[in-house]
């Protein structure tokens, strides 16, 4: 079997049956289930969901996101073999673990196959929820040339790149363009303060001004959960971004739950504790691949200035970048995937075909 074959690179032309359009993101695909085959589905694996409650199929790919682009390797490689299910298996178990803790619930209802989720339709805090344990990153960038306040927060002076901070910082920013709130800037992934939100809750979708402190606490507890899991295995947990969302369960109760993905190479970063220790930083995040791509091309600045788009966007479709560069994401993925869920992630020849079969036999959602 090829490798072109195991990888997973379209994932919104599956045949699932939908009365409404496939929604492609940059990594996930979600299908809307018929009205019929949701209630259908609710009644029949006993999901603790309203009756009513639309359900999705939502399936993930192999494709590699990085400064909004997508990015495609040599010989027809258009992802990251075992990507895929690496994510899906790291955030299937954080969120197992938050349930078994007792933190929240998440908007999964089942798990067909390595690559799908089954999920209730959630209504979104439109908030990018981001903890941050160490200076790095675009914080780094920011405090490198003098800004001191990040979303309300003053940092001290003398902070060292990479350091430990002295707290968790809850550094949120806008999840999609807002409009009409005063002093948010009506642009994505805009950074916001805790007055910002609490000023204009109703804005960022919550139903209650008390659903703030709720959502700090669900996400400084996700937080720490995994924190503690990444050092039992010597990993450090630096950063994250956790999103939230309100759901109704069967008994009529509205309740905030964790949505997306948790904990992942995607949305963390992830260091080895050891090399920090020593005096290295080796990320076994997609910050590995960030960090290749500035390198690797020779004016980084079209990756990082915002003005320079149309620029990118060339440079990811007329560039295939080499195979080795993709296998090492694929190393680094598959690797922290096997060390936090303690299983091994097994590439599928056909993943495509595989979830055909598992979504008609088992769940008679395949339209013929």
């Amino acid at each position: 079997m090829s490798l072109a074959n195991q990888v997973l690179a379209v994932n919104d032309d599956l045949p699932i049956r939908t009365d409404k359009p496939v929604h492609s993101g940059k990594v996930r695909s979600v299908y809307w289930l018929t009205e019929e085959d949701s209630r259908r589905l609710i009644k029949q694996k006993g999901y603790d969901v309203a009756e009513d409650a639309p359900l999705a199929i939502m399936v993930i790919s192999d494709r590699i996101s990085a400064f909004d682009c997508i990015w495609h390797g040599e010989g027809g490689i258009k992802g990251v073999p075992g990507k895929g299910a690496a994510l899906n298996a790291i955030s299937n178990h954080w969120f197992s673990l938050f349930k078994q803790q007792g933190l929240a619930d998440s908007h999964i209802l089942d798990i067909p196959h390595p690559f799908v989720w089954i999920v209730q339709k959630a209504r979104p805090v439109m908030i990018e929820a981001i903890c941050r344990q160490y200076i790095t990153g675009s914080m780094w960038r920011a405090y490198e040339k003098g800004e001191r306040e990040f979303c309300g927060i003053t940092l001290p002076e003398g902070l060292a790149k990479d350091s430990k901070l002295d707290d968790v910082l809850i550094t949120p920013s806008t999840k999609g363009i807002l409009r009409g709130i005063p002093d948010v800037p009506e642009a994505d992934d805009v950074n916001i303060t805790r007055s910002n939100i609490s000023d204009n809750y109703q804005a960022f979708n919550f139903t209650q001004a008390q659903d703030i402190d709720r959502y700090e606490q669900l996400l400084k507890e996700g937080f720490s959960l995994i924190s503690n899991a990444l050092e039992n295995i010597e990993q450090t947990f630096v950063d994250t971004k956790f999103e939230f969302g309100y759901v109704t369960d069967a008994s009529g109760n509205e309740k905030l739950i964790y949505m997306d993905e948790v904990g992942t190479p995607d949305s963390s970063r992830i260091w080895d504790t050891q090399a920090y220790q020593d005096g290295d930083i080796v990320e076994n995040s997609k910050e590995g691949f960030r960090q290749f791509l500035l390198n690797y091309f020779p004016d980084p600045d079209i990756l990082l200035n915002k003005e320079r788009m149309p620029e990118r966007e060339a440079l990811a479709k007329d560039n295939a970048l080499p195979l080795k560069a993709l296998m090492d994401v694929s190393d680094t993925y598959v690797g922290i995937a096997e060390k936090i869920t303690g299983q091994k992630i097994v590439l599928s020849d056909d993943p495509k075909q595989e979830i055909i079969d598992i979504l008609r036999s088992q769940y008679d959602l395949i339209q013929d």
